[in-house]
Formats: structure tokens, sequence, C-alpha cells
């Protein structure tokens, strides 16, 4: 792989700018003997996440893989106070990035016949076991549903489109995982990042190619799929149907 690494180094609520952190990226990867560049574009944006794809056709003359990865958790205020510049971020960086670089890879990807994408959703946004706040939930369930689209789309083309739902002590969860989430639990799991990248380099590669609109939660070495369905026999359903019979 030759690798646009993008990445604006944002402080944990979204703001501020810092090269530092994708230059150590691609810095890591020229170590191991790969080819790497960076890339600053701010992707919160059509504009912004077209611009992101065309630095890697500028660069490389093609493109067969995006990872959709970049956001931020905090903000959105609750029901009661919502703060709406702190939602409209939310959904910039997490969602409309993910259709921007989607949008823009596609036409390519369908003219060579081959793409994988990869975006990254949160089982914040559809498990009510957690709490994802007002904003960064939504923002991630609007990223699935996304997904589950474009995989529609993409299914003629040898496009695949799928998400992973990561669990990782990374510069974005570390403070609240450090803090004692969930109790302490992170201290005894094994929280390395190298665990979701390899589910992650596995769905970008050749041999997945029948694996689309899938949703993949990996954390501490194990994997899930998050499925939904639709029931008739759940105890509310009992409920409603005695008091609409």
């Amino acid at each position: 792989m030759r690798v646009v690494v993008n990445d604006l180094g944002v402080d944990l609520d979204g703001r501020g700018t810092d090269d530092g952190p994708a230059r150590a990226v691609v810095a890591e990867i020229e170590r191991a003997g790969g080819e790497a560049i960076v890339d600053t574009t701010d992707v919160a944006s059509l504009a912004g996440g077209r611009a992101a794809v065309a630095a890697a056709l500028d660069a490389f003359g093609r493109i067969d893989v995006v990872v959709n990865n970049a956001g931020f958790a905090g903000g959105g205020g609750t029901i009661d106070e919502p703060v709406g510049a702190e939602l409209d971020a939310l959904f910039a960086v997490h969602f409309t990035a993910s259709v921007a670089t989607m949008s823009a890879a596609f036409p390519p990807m369908r003219a060579q016949g081959y793409g994988r994408i990869v975006n990254t959703v949160s089982e914040v946004a559809l498990d009510a076991r957690f709490d994802g706040g007002l904003g960064y939930g939504a923002a991630k369930a609007a990223v699935w549903s996304a997904t589950l689209h474009a995989a529609r789309e993409g299914a003629d083309s040898g496009i695949t489109v799928n998400a992973i739902s990561p669990g990782a002590r990374t510069r974005m969860s570390a403070p609240a995982l450090d803090a004692g989430f969930r109790e302490g639990a992170s201290a005894a799991l094994d929280l390395r990042p190298e665990h979701v990248a390899r589910v992650v380099a596995y769905l970008a590669s050749e041999d997945a190619g029948d694996i689309t609109g899938r949703i993949i939660h990996a954390a501490g070495g194990a994997v899930r799929e998050y499925t939904t369905s639709r029931t008739g026999r759940s105890e509310l359903v009992a409920r409603l149907e005695q008091v609409l019979a």
C-alpha cells in the first residue's frame, strides 16, 4: 500500500491543528519500508472530503482503499440544551466527511472495477447499553446508515463498503479509559489499536471481496458482528397486540 495519512491533529474537542500525528504515522510507515504522504485537508465538508481523495489520486494515480476514521467524541449539548455549532461539527466530521470521500472515490473505483471502503462507526449509535451523547452517537448512526446505502450502490462495481466499530486505547479514547471507564475494566483488556487495524486491513484486502454492508465490532482481539432484525416476538409486541386487539 501507498498511503495518504490525513489528520488535522486536532484536540479532543475537535479544535486546533497539529500535523505532528500525521507526520509520525508517515515516518512509521516509511521505517517499515512503505510509502506515505501527509495530508492535512479538513475533511469535514463535501469539498474537504473530496480534496483528500484528490490528494491520493494526485500523488499515486489511483485509489483502491478509503478508511474513514476522522472524528472526535465530545460536545453537542443535551436534549434540554442542545448546542447547534457542536452538533454541526460532529455531523460534519463523521457523516459529511464519510459521504464526501465515498462520493469522490466511487468514480475511479468503478472505472477500475475495484474498491474497498471501511467507515468507522460506534456501538453507542444503536446499542442502548451505551450513551453516545446527543451528537456523537447520532452522527455515528448516520455513518452506519450511509454504509449500508453505499454498499448497495457499489455492489455491481467491485466496490465493498463496510464499517468497523472499534474498541481501542487511542489518542482520543485514552483519557476516558485511563479515568476508569467501565469501572477500570480497560486495565485488564488488551486494547491495542493493532487488533482493530488487522480487521480493517483484511476488509481492505482482495480476499474480502464478498464482504460488504457489514458492521464489525473489534476490540481486545475479539470480533463481533452487529446485526439488526425485526421481530414480532418481543414483550413489547405482545403488549401492543393485547392493547390494540
